[in-house]
């Protein structure tokens, strides 16, 4: 039985439509007109206990809608979802006991208490056991390297000092589903680097089931082996991480080192095997589909306008791909009439 289940959901809003200048502001405040915007629009998907899933898309795609509605904040305007056995929205109280949660810079840390502090009046509003907390504090203290940030308090910590110590928080309960929303937002390298190993342990250790939603796709390549593709409210893609980089990865990204270039050769080269994404005096970038022509016939047709001293290539990774989805979609699917499925097939 899965662990989360969204039957046909659907959320709608309405807002009112502002119109321009004073007068408009006018008639807007005394006979306001609303129009109806759809956040989510009619989805489904199953999450099994204890897997690692990326809920990605671009801004307004419907993420956050849906991690609200999951969680229980927000009331789906028509469909259903299950967590865990419950319904979120109709029990708050009990689906919050087994549910973690970290929503971007929101805290639930109180600011003026040093994080110590926090973590025990978390123990006592979960009524985490003794034993089971100290566990969980040694383990998580250790992993998230906390030692020196207990006894501070929380308005005294760094952006990543004071993340560590969110996650930290989000996890003490040994809840069964965790939510992160754009949890390394702001983050150095070596703050995310731990944060993604910290998931990646407690999953393997816990079964804990975690969907991560974020703009940095590293998480997403480093921590998930599912994904789920939003955009304009709709799935549209839902599978395996690697499935997806296989099936539309079909491009090769490779760079070459070059001198006595003297011409813009990517205004000389009109090839519909390759294409030149980035020229300069000492430097060509270029992307191409590995099945319709080889690394050695490009490097023939640009070697007749400079020589080449150097190569570096490498398989496209999803951010890469996503791009690629993404300016599809802009040129068919946002002005167009085709969807950003006609965007995928593609690429």
């Amino acid at each position: 039985m899965p662990i989360i289940e969204a039957k046909n959901l659907v959320k709608r809003y309405k807002i009112i439509e502002k119109q321009e200048g004073l007068l408009g502001y006018f008639k807007s405040l005394i006979n306001p007109q609303y129009k109806e915007i759809t956040a989510v629009n009619n989805i489904n998907f199953k999450i099994e206990e204890g897997e690692l899933i990326g809920y990605i898309g671009e801004n307004g795609a419907g993420k956050s809608t849906t991690i609200k509605m999951l969680t229980g904040l927000l009331t789906p305007t028509s469909g259903k979802i299950v967590v865990n056995g419950l319904v979120p929205n109709e029990k708050r109280i009990q689906n919050n006991k087994n549910i973690g949660a970290v929503f971007g810079q929101k805290t639930q840390l109180w600011w003026d208490l040093p994080v110590i502090e926090s973590f025990r009046l978390i123990k006592k509003m979960f009524k985490i056991p003794e034993s089971e907390y100290r566990k969980n504090l040694k383990n998580f203290t250790k992993i998230l390297d906390l030692e020196e940030l207990l006894d501070k308090q929380v308005k005294n910590l760094s952006l990543g000092q004071k993340m560590r110590c969110e996650i930290a928080a989000t996890f003490l309960h040994n809840p069964k589903i965790v939510y992160l929303d754009e949890p390394t937002i702001g983050l150095d390298v070596f703050v995310k680097e731990n944060i993604r190993k910290f998931i990646k342990e407690i999953n393997k250790e816990k079964k804990t089931t975690v969907i991560l939603t974020t703009h940095d796709l590293k998480d997403i390549e480093d921590v998930c082996d599912r994904i789920i593709l939003l955009d304009r409210g709709q799935i549209i893609y839902d599978g395996e991480k690697q499935k997806f980089k296989d099936t539309y990865g079909k491009y090769t990204l490779a760079e070459l080192i070059v001198n006595s270039k003297n011409i813009n050769i990517k205004n000389k080269l009109t090839s519909k095997n390759f294409e030149i994404i980035e020229e300069n005096e000492c430097r060509l970038k270029i992307k191409f589909k590995h099945d319709e022509v080889t690394i050695v016939k490009i490097m023939n047709d640009i070697s007749k306008y400079c020589i080449i001293e150097d190569i570096h290539m490498r398989e496209s990774e999803l951010e890469d791909i996503l791009k690629e989805i993404y300016k599809g979609a802009y040129r068919n699917g946002k002005n167009g009439d085709s969807t950003w499925k006609n965007a995928i097939e593609k690429i």
